[in-house]
């Protein structure tokens, strides 16, 4: 007897045979597009397409702007900062029409009496300028744009505005040309490497399934878009306002507050997870009043965003500018000098750091060997000594047993409402030192 004969039911179940065919970059947004199914009996074989496909189609023009697996592998915050930030992107666009037309009216293009050698060299000392100016910038400011991300992106968007200004008053000051094109391409060129570093910074924090490349990608897609559409409405501006300078100027200045006012609500979303030495002072003054660590949003709203001196008016935190990172040992005076290392062989034996307080102000040396974590707790340390100081006190042995008693619980906190705490994003830190305990010591002890 056969064996299908001998269990009928594998038979049965066996008699036809189905396949569905599904779309998709992800297990979590899969769309079933065919059935297929075949009869073992009859050995027919049908297919039942369950998709539209244009919705196909969109599907696959989507997936060029939008990062695979949106919106699970993306923050909260992508949407919104990325809405915003084409916005301010696309007025850029649109401006820049007005500001190039204007640049080569003053540089001659159109006039008989211009020169293709004049015109060239102006051109060529312009993007001197730049590149000189972007290495400068990078030089001063490189390591330390990541640790304010928020307010350099601000600023690198103001200084685009300044130097689409200078192009569009170039030719207002024929005699001041060549000074104003130069400083339009400076300026320029500072907004070129604190954009591209933040954004840098941004793409990290938006990527929650290492996916920065891919993220990187499709934004890449979305500025060319944007970048399309401004040109597009740049040129018919620029037609429209061909020989009205006053409507040019109105045009300009509109757009210009837009896109200001763009940027702002795009970092006003971002809800940063990582830890800057303003968010560690906010984070750590509410755990001192409530014992409680706020979240990576509600922090975001209590941030500054613009640089601290056009907000020193604000009552946010502001008790991580009493602290100094890095403190350069042979820059103090000889009694401090003298202290610091009295503390060395007493308070901070086991620590990488070195604290001195005075006056509420609390500078740290940074050990030789210190590692990021070190230098995350030195700073902690230092906000809770700058913290104590008010009162009268041994703020030493008073900041100490804290760090001993609320440190780890602290990090633990922070850890479980989504902080990242493998390291302190700070300005570089440019001087370290070493210190080494006699052995007399050890043995008086």
């Amino acid at each position: 007897m056969k064996e299908d004969e001998k269990n009928p039911s594998i038979s049965k179940t066996t008699s036809a045979i189905i396949v569905e065919e599904w779309n998709g970059s992800t297990s979590t947004k899969l769309t079933k597009t065919a059935t297929i199914s075949i009869s073992s009996s009859s050995s027919s074989l049908s297919i039942q397409k369950s998709s539209n496909p244009f919705t196909h189609i969109s599907g696959k023009i989507l997936q060029a702007f939008i990062p695979e697996g949106f919106p699970n592998s993306v923050t909260p915050d992508y949407v919104p900062f990325q809405v915003w930030d084409l916005l301010q992107g696309l007025s850029t666009y649109v401006r820049m029409m007005l500001s190039t037309q204007a640049l080569l009216s003053a540089i001659g293009v159109g006039e008989k009496s211009a020169t293709v050698i004049g015109a060239t060299f102006q051109w060529f000392l312009r993007d001197l300028s730049g590149m000189i100016g972007g290495i400068l910038f990078t030089f001063y400011q490189g390591s330390n744009l990541d640790s304010n991300a928020k307010m350099w992106r601000l600023i690198a968007d103001f200084m685009n505005d300044l130097g689409m200004l200078m192009d569009l008053l170039s030719p207002l000051l024929p005699s001041a040309f060549l000074f104003i094109l130069c400083l339009g391409s400076l300026s320029r060129s500072f907004t070129g490497v604190a954009s591209g570093a933040t954004r840098a910074a941004l793409t990290q924090h938006f990527a929650l399934q290492d996916n920065a490349a891919d993220i990187s990608a499709k934004e890449g897609s979305q500025e060319t878009v944007a970048t399309m559409i401004g040109m597009a409405f740049g040129m018919l501006l620029a037609r429209i306002t061909n020989g009205h300078a006053i409507a040019i100027w109105i045009s300009f200045l509109s757009l210009t507050i837009f896109h200001m006012y763009a940027n702002y609500k795009a970092v006003s979303c971002l809800s940063l997870t990582t830890l800057n030495c303003e968010r560690s002072s906010i984070l750590l003054s509410h755990f001192f009043k409530t014992g409680q660590v706020l979240s990576p949003k509600q922090v975001s709203t209590m941030e500054h965003i613009l640089p601290l001196w056009m907000t020193s008016w604000s009552p946010k935190s502001t008790l991580h500018k009493n602290v100094s990172l890095g403190v350069r040992i042979t820059s103090l005076k000889f009694h401090e000098m003298e202290e610091l290392l009295k503390s060395a062989g007493s308070h901070y034996r086991k620590a990488k750091y070195l604290l001195l307080e005075k006056n509420g102000i609390v500078s740290i040396v940074v050990h030789k060997d210190s590692t990021a974590a070190d230098i995350l707790q030195s700073f902690i340390h230092a906000l809770v000594m700058s913290k104590l100081a008010g009162e009268k006190r041994d703020v030493h042995m008073e900041s100490e047993l804290w760090i001993e008693k609320h440190y780890k619980i602290f990090i633990s906190k922070l850890q479980s409402s989504g902080w990242k705490t493998e390291r302190l994003l700070s300005p570089s830190i440019g001087w370290r030192a070493k210190w080494l305990l006699e052995a007399s010591d050890d043995k008086a002890d």
